[in-house]
């Protein structure tokens, strides 16, 4: 079941000929501290390549790609009611940053999400509804010590941080444009069923 469940979850995050399975080996005459079972979790990425162990054979975009999928599988099963993703993208950018934002912001209709990003596509599909919120975490030095500061955004101040992200520190028309244009698209996106 969770193979099904995870494989349904890959096709919206630009992963849909990848391959996903549980592979389950007891071994009654060698128990662990952790029981006979051991369990792997092994994947195809490429059509026609052998199924290997998702540590060895995923790259970093990919591997964040499975265990997002795999989050939403479960918590599709489970009575869980918050989900943190602390820099799920890994690896990724463009099209399929855009894929796991929207991805994220589906699972967010029925539970709360926590997502750290340094993504502006991911970024974008915070806040796009009254529900939602975006908020900018920075740190600072303070007397020898970190101190972490959580600002939630204003719509305008949603729209800088996109640029910001985007382009660095310098804030321009362009990077405001384009944030804009995130913006707008994650939208959109957020609008309609996953492909």
């Amino acid at each position: 079941k969770l193979d099904k469940a995870v494989m349904k979850e890959l096709t919206p995050l630009k992963m849909g000929k990848a391959q996903f399975s549980t592979m389950l080996k007891t071994e009654v005459e060698k128990p662990t501290a952790t029981g006979i079972d051991h369990v792997e979790f092994m994947v195809a990425t490429n059509p026609g390549m052998p199924p290997g162990p998702l540590k060895t054979i995923a790259s970093g975009g990919e591997l964040s790609r499975f265990v997002l999928a795999m989050k939403a599988a479960l918590a599709a099963k489970e009575s869980r009611t918050v989900i943190i993703f602390d820099e799920v993208d890994a690896g990724i950018g463009g099209a399929t940053a855009q894929a796991v934002g929207k991805q994220i912001h589906g699972l967010a209709t029925c539970r709360q999400v926590l997502c750290v990003t340094h993504l502006a596509q991911i970024a974008a599909f915070a806040g796009v509804s009254s529900a939602e919120s975006h908020f900018r975490v920075s740190k600072s030095d303070v007397n020898g010590h970190t101190e972490t500061n959580v600002t939630k955004l204003s719509k305008t101040a949603r729209r800088e941080e996109v640029a910001r992200m985007l382009a660095g520190n310098k804030m321009s028309k362009r990077a405001l444009a384009h944030a804009g244009e995130l913006l707008e698209e994650a939208q959109t996106m957020s609008r309609t069923r996953p492909t």
